[in-house]
């Protein structure tokens, strides 16, 4: 599993989960796939019982399914599940982004600014994960002064459970320039600090993301696609 993390997070757990997390994303772990515990931890270099933790943390954010009898698997790409999720990140995110733009400080703008850059540069890079990661830090550098952690953390969560569909969308060429123009749109509108336009983008951006991850779900001709491993 190449794509499994080797620098560690803070603890055994959360290097466990995160290194879980990017193989899942990059599609090195397909839907439907396995996931055989032995020979994770064995290249982890770590015991059953922070594997089996972060495996249950993933299972309750829907990113891997247990089956009796045959384990854990990864959860397959699901369009109804998909369109539920942004339906919520939809209600909730509108209210954090209106309660954010008009507390974010330019030292806010800059590290949102900075989140594009490295979002055009992982593009460029055709990096699905690190396109991944700094797609969120983009996000939640804007979303982040909304000022409600609770709310926050509920809409981080529904992030977690859809990171696999993210890298299926960023996976072509097309898929990913729509990213870069709409995140620059995005951020002109935070720094007018025009809330009720932000919250119109933010929409957009959502909607472009269901409208061609439902082609590759569910196309038209009824041939749902796997999540592809690499980039167009």
């Amino acid at each position: 599993m190449t794509g499994l993390r080797s620098a560690r997070p803070p603890t055994v757990q959360q290097y466990v989960l995160e290194s879980l997390r990017a193989a899942i994303t990059t599609g090195e772990l397909a839907p439907g796939a396995p996931i055989r515990q032995d020979t994770v931890a064995e290249r982890l270099g770590v015991s059953r019982v922070p594997l089996r933790e972060a495996l249950k943390i993933l299972e309750g954010e829907g990113q891997v399914v247990y089956l009796p009898r045959r384990g854990y698997i990864v959860a397959e790409l699901s369009l109804e599940d998909l369109v539920e999720v942004y339906r919520i990140r939809d209600l909730l995110e509108s209210e954090a982004a209106r309660a954010a733009v008009g507390r974010l400080t330019d030292a806010d703008l800059e590290r949102v600014a900075e989140a594009q850059r490295d979002v055009e540069q992982a593009a460029t890079r055709g990096d699905l994960l690190a396109m991944t990661e700094a797609n969120r830090r983009f996000h939640f550098a804007i979303l982040g002064g909304c000022g409600m952690p609770r709310l926050l953390r509920i809409i981080r969560n529904l992030w977690d459970s859809t990171d696999a569909y993210r890298s299926v969308y960023y996976n072509t060429t097309a898929n990913r320039a729509r990213v870069e123009r709409e995140h620059r749109a995005i951020l002109a509108a935070v720094r007018r600090r025009d809330a009720d336009d932000l919250v119109r983008l933010l929409a957009v951006h959502r909607d472009h993301a269901v409208a061609a991850l439902r082609e590759i779900i569910a196309p038209p001709d009824g041939t749902a696609r796997r999540a592809p491993s690499r980039p167009e």
